[in-house]
């Protein structure tokens, strides 16, 4: 017994390379469709000290061990063979002197329960609702602050710093988002951003391996992926590729000069996703698109590099595997390299076929976007990214249709031309469609409060095609605008203790709030129970003097929905539609349950949606 406790002491003192600071991936699976895994190990001089690598684990084989430039890295090509059981792999690494040394590294069974039932994917069956976990809700107090932390801000009176929300927090109102009739959560990047300031937001990673402490770090988003997945709720995780935060390790210590693009003086993208398919483009303005930082704090990836490109991959992988990831939101998506993306995109959907996939296309043009997603277009490069974020029918659509005036091109007559050039998707089905987001004024000040037409907003988002998304708080009528941003990322009212306020609940909410609340939940539950609208097809009629309408239908349900954007009462004439509504007698309005002639001429009162369930 007493040499078996030495043997232990032992191993744990040769295996301190094999922690999570230290080894990338911190641990891995087996039976993984791909067999191939780069272990990058991090520790100083481990490169001058140590250049061979064996293992006699079975079904294990090491392939190469290779060295960078800065001799504080070594990388490890391993494979793993089918049928390889879990354990921990002894991995003996010689130095100068012949001497080994044993670095242990722990490779797990893959979930049954992600195989089964967690990894199902987000589909427009789907409501996501998205939160920025910092200001959602407090659950846990005690991770407000974690010393060692560059960023020591608590100060919920700045819309800087941080707040103190939290996972936990978004776990005690499961209740409050399921009876809401949310369905899937996407939340602002969770992994550690280890800089001095602005780290709530999330988008700035210095460890792509450690989920942030002051959110309830690895425990607090297990908690709450199983507490998702167990009430038939998805997770969708936010991925940055483009670029890191400048106190990122791999940048701070760069294993070569190729990790990151570098300029003589900082240069900053563009912005200009055109030169990407501009048949007319220069390589100047491409490489300045692409290859230029997002921002200051934000070192652009190179994603050529190949160590790099493996380590981005294997991480996504490895994401979702350990926490069960349904989706994927995948931040700057036309600022990656495209190639390295498809390369991305198909490892995941090769592990985990079931997984969506959308990328942020924050892009002004249909041919812009399209270019980004599966397409039509001949074009010379086709993308694999299943769906986008639909700023098109954002801002070229629902916003132009409830803030201009009606006219030849423009209200809601964008709205309609806007969905018409559908035709150069593969499936825009798998688009995110949204009347907000985190970067974006929300969507109740960009209307200048309208109720009206906040609720023809909600109306169109829960009934168009596609997967609708919610930000926290449209049930609400939270405001801001974006300029600067944080006003459009405000506390929830009642998520913190002490609160004057908390709008989690009825009789925290004003009048109206409850009134606007009951109307998200009427559309997103009803919705939940609709084949038509959740997977339906959609056809659509040209706008009269103000009036949009379109069908959601299949064989078993037919939807009419009828927008009226103008600030006057109008009629329709039903005999236009006879081509949807011959086969039924009447229809029910899904809000207001009052029963419509199907026959004649239909009222629609000013600035209004209805949709009308159509019955025989």
């Amino acid at each position: 017994m007493k040499k078996y406790f030495i043997f232990l002491v032992a191993a744990w003192c040769f295996s301190f390379v094999a922690n999570a600071q230290n080894i990338y991936p911190t641990h891995w699976w087996t039976d993984m469709k791909n067999p191939n895994l780069q272990l990058l190990l991090y520790e100083k001089d481990i490169a001058n000290n140590y250049d061979h690598a064996s293992t006699s684990y079975p079904g294990v084989d090491i392939i190469s061990t290779e060295k960078l430039a800065n001799k504080n890295y070594l990388v490890i090509n391993l494979v793993i063979n089918s049928g390889t059981k879990p354990g921990d792999i002894s991995i003996q690494v010689r130095d100068k002197k012949n001497k080994l040394r044993n670095i242990f590294y722990s490779l797990k069974k893959r979930s049954e329960e992600n195989a089964k039932t967690r990894i199902t994917g987000v589909s427009s069956e789907d409501l996501i609702y998205l939160i920025m976990p910092d200001r959602f809700s407090n659950g846990d107090p005690s991770n407000d602050k974690i010393p060692g932390l560059r960023d020591q801000s608590l100060n919920r009176d700045s819309i800087y710093d941080r707040h103190g929300g939290d996972l936990k927090g978004i776990q005690n109102h499961l209740d409050y988002l399921q009876d809401l009739g949310v369905t899937a959560l996407w939340l602002n990047p969770v992994i550690l951003n280890d800089m001095r300031n602005r780290t709530e937001h999330g988008y700035a990673f210095t460890d792509h391996y450690k989920i942030d402490p002051r959110i309830g770090g690895e425990k607090a988003y297990h908690d709450l992926s199983n507490a998702l997945h167990q009430r038939g709720m998805k997770l969708i995780q936010d991925a940055v590729y483009n670029h890191t935060g400048l106190e990122h390790f791999l940048y701070r210590d760069m294993p070569d000069s190729t990790w990151f693009h570098k300029w003589p003086v900082y240069t900053q993208t563009t912005y200009k996703d055109q030169v990407l398919f501009d048949p007319y483009a220069s390589q100047k303005d491409f490489l300045l698109m692409s290859d230029g930082w997002f921002v200051r704090q934000m070192p652009d990836v190179n994603q050529k590099n190949p160590y790099f490109a493996n380590y981005l991959i294997q991480h996504a992988i490895w994401s979702t595997e350990e926490f069960g990831l349904d989706g994927w939101r995948i931040d700057t998506y036309a600022y990656n390299d495209l190639e390295f993306m498809n390369r991305c995109n198909q490892a995941l959907l090769d592990e985990f076929p079931n997984i969506h996939l959308f990328g942020e296309t924050w892009v002004h043009g249909m041919v812009n976007q399209a270019y980004f997603t599966e397409n039509k277009l001949d074009v010379p490069f086709k993308s694999n990214l299943p769906g986008v974020t639909d700023f098109q029918t954002h801002l070229y659509g629902i916003l132009p249709a409830l803030k201009e005036s009606f006219g030849w091109s423009d209200g809601v007559n964008k709205l309609y031309t806007t969905l018409a050039s559908d035709i150069i998707y593969e499936d825009p089905m798998k688009h995110v469609i949204f009347l907000d987001n985190h970067d974006k004024t929300r969507f109740f000040t960009e209307i200048n409060e309208d109720f009206e037409k906040y609720k023809i907003g909600i109306g169109w988002l829960l009934t168009s095609r596609g997967i609708p998304q919610l930000y926290y708080g449209n049930e609400i009528l939270m405001k801001g605008a974006s300029n600067p941003d944080g006003w459009v990322r405000l506390d929830f009212p009642g998520g913190w203790e002490g609160d004057k306020q908390n709008k989690f609940l009825e009789s925290g909410r004003t009048e109206q709030e409850n009134e606007a609340f009951n109307y998200v939940k009427t559309f997103a539950n009803f919705r939940k129970n609709s084949s038509a609208i959740k997977t339906g097809k959609l056809m659509q009629y040209v706008p009269v003097d103000g009036v949009y309408v379109y069908f959601r239908y299949d064989e078993d349900q037919t939807i009419m929905c009828i927008m009226n954007t103008a600030d006057v009462e109008k009629e329709i004439d039903m005999d236009r539609f006879t081509e949807r509504i011959k086969d039924f007698s009447q229809g029910k309005n899904i809000v207001s349950g009052q029963i419509n002639s199907l026959t004649g001429k239909l009222k629609c009162l000013p600035k209004s949606f209805q949709a009308i369930e159509l019955v025989r």
